[in-house]
């Protein structure tokens, strides 16, 4: 059986551009079929309201939404028309949509909460394209060698698993926290793990920094040196990120989870052995 996976965008946060890609790496993988509609940067309910629906053309056995914030009115109608559908529901946001956890329970949606997803410093005076693009390069990169990606990839993988075996796949209620990240990636070394740790924890934090320097400071010269102290901030969890992973290759215990020809994921761990 194929397992068709709908998956719908709207905005970005910066587990967004790599969603789909964590769940086919190779682009191999036999037992699931995945298509991405978006609504660009935009996230406003005029165009979630239009692009929607457009998933349901693949006709999915389940359907993603990520977008930031589920419980702003963009997302918030995504979720109403999904919630009145007949497709199994996941929505993927970042921690404010803690505030919608309930009406997400309410509404029969499943959920994954990633904390360490932070929202960028979106102020003209700081905010380029460039800026943008290095911004979620270290989100990237943090999430992915913290174990939060893994998370990720392993809770839709279950319902990957249960779709295939005939059942409606159960929705996910899952808030990814620094410990459920850590957990994930299997680290052996303790100082890896504490630099884990500390990128995961400091990454979470970058997030009520730039909602300070967007929202609750109205002066440029005080808001200014706020998002910027944000960003840098995050280019260190990038960098603390990385001493972590070094730290587990230079032991050769860096564990691996590919997806195997079947579709299966398996694990290993020393470079050299076949997975």
């Amino acid at each position: 059986m194929v397992v068709k996976i709908g998956i719908i965008k709207s905005g970005n946060i910066g587990t967004s551009p790599v969603l789909d890609l964590l769940l086919d790496e190779r682009a191999d993988r036999p037992n699931i079929d995945v298509r991405v509609v978006g609504s660009g940067a935009k996230m406003n309910p005029e165009q979630v309201e239009e692009v929607t629906p457009k998933i349901n053309d693949f006709d999915p056995d389940f359907v993603i939404f990520i977008s930031p914030n589920p419980g702003a009115p963009g997302p918030a109608k995504a979720r109403e028309i999904l919630s009145a559908g007949d497709k199994p529901a996941l929505i993927i946001g970042d921690a404010p949509g803690l505030r919608a956890k309930d009406e997400m329970d309410e509404q029969g949606l499943g959920y994954i909460i990633v904390k360490a997803d932070p929202m960028i410093g979106a102020r003209r005076e700081f905010l380029d394209p460039t800026e943008m693009a290095s911004f979620n390069s270290d989100v990237i990169k943090v999430l992915a060698l913290t174990g939060a990606y893994r998370v990720v990839q392993d809770t839709i993988d279950k319902m990957v698993e249960e779709c295939e075996a005939g059942n409606v796949p159960e929705l996910p209620k899952v808030v990814l926290t620094r410990d459920k990240a850590i957990e994930a990636a299997q680290f052996t070394s303790p100082y890896a793990k504490a630099k884990a740790m500390a990128a995961y924890d400091i990454a979470t934090k970058v997030a009520d920094i730039d909602v300070e320097g967007c929202f609750m400071v109205q002066d440029c010269d005080k808001y200014i040196p706020i998002v910027a102290s944000a960003h840098e901030m995050l280019a260190a969890a990038a960098k603390l990120a990385t001493e972590a992973r070094e730290i587990e290759k230079s032991n050769d215990t860096v564990v691996r989870t590919p997806h195997m020809g079947d579709g299966v994921t398996c694990c290993k761990i020393p470079l050299m052995d076949k997975p």
